[in-house]
């Protein structure tokens, strides 16, 4: 049996479990399935990546039923502020700015971000050398908050989803793009789409916009938040974390 199909196992066992979850007890989370490798959608239309089974390891660890809700990523916290789902799985970044409007918990993973553009191509990364240079990002995410305070006269394009930035960036409508070096390099570098094409300068340090690792989001004082970070904690400590990390990567994502 395959690992993720041991992870729905013992999800569905935990919607059995006596005296335990009822229908009361489903735990919903937001997830978006357009930014692999950590969610995505498979052919058959099931949900899959790294958030995704972490998200269903959480669960299990918790002995709750796992319901998995798709949004766009720019209504990714008014969603959950409007009980759409409980909880946000997909890879969004802890920054100040989203603590005013949700609690995290501790983080889950810590990566860096990196610009994109064409091989052999040459940008002067200041204010002045990227004046109307077509840069594109998610909307509403981190990276936006970089590119709006570091190059504010850019010609900056904002997408719904990363499998549009990058074929933007394909068809010449853009001439850089800014996202997660981990996605940027499953989700596109490694891929046929991705020939041409490749990382434009050092890793971006820019903790004021890019925050503080990757968490789980929870209304504004839900419990939640501390059962989630204990749940993280025991994954890590049982092997069942490192055992999805290493389905997806080749290195160790969790950071220091």
């Amino acid at each position: 049996m395959s690992f993720k199909k041991t992870l729905l196992a013992t999800v569905a066992c935990a919607m059995t479990f006596i005296g335990g979850a009822a229908a009361a007890d489903t735990l919903r989370i937001g997830v978006e399935g357009a930014y692999p490798p950590f969610s995505m959608k498979e052919a058959d239309g099931t949900l899959s990546g790294f958030d995704i089974d972490i998200a269903l390891a959480l669960c299990a660890q918790l002995e709750r039923e796992c319901e998995l809700v798709e949004q766009e990523w720019d209504g990714m916290i008014p969603a959950l502020q409007a009980r759409k789902y409980d909880a946000i799985v997909a890879s969004m970044s802890i920054t100040e700015d989203r603590k005013k409007q949700v609690d995290f918990t501790a983080k889950y993973y810590d990566t860096p971000s990196r610009f994109i553009a064409r091989e052999g191509a040459e940008f002067d990364m200041t204010v002045e050398g990227t004046n109307g240079v077509k840069i594109g990002v998610l909307r509403g995410t981190t990276l936006q908050c970089h590119v709006e305070k570091a190059f504010p006269d850019a010609d900056l394009r904002l997408y719904n989803t990363q499998e549009d930035v990058f074929a933007d960036l394909v068809a010449g409508r853009l001439d850089m793009q800014l996202n997660n070096t981990l996605q940027a390099i499953d989700g596109f570098l490694n891929t046929p789409q991705g020939e041409g094409f490749a990382f434009l300068g050092e890793n971006v340090d820019d903790p004021e916009c890019l925050g503080e690792g990757t968490g789980i989001a929870v209304r504004k004082g839900d419990p939640l938040a501390g059962e989630l970070t204990a749940a993280i904690e025991a994954i890590r400590a049982d092997g069942t974390y490192a055992a999805i990390n290493d389905k997806y990567f080749d290195v160790d994502i969790y950071g220091k």
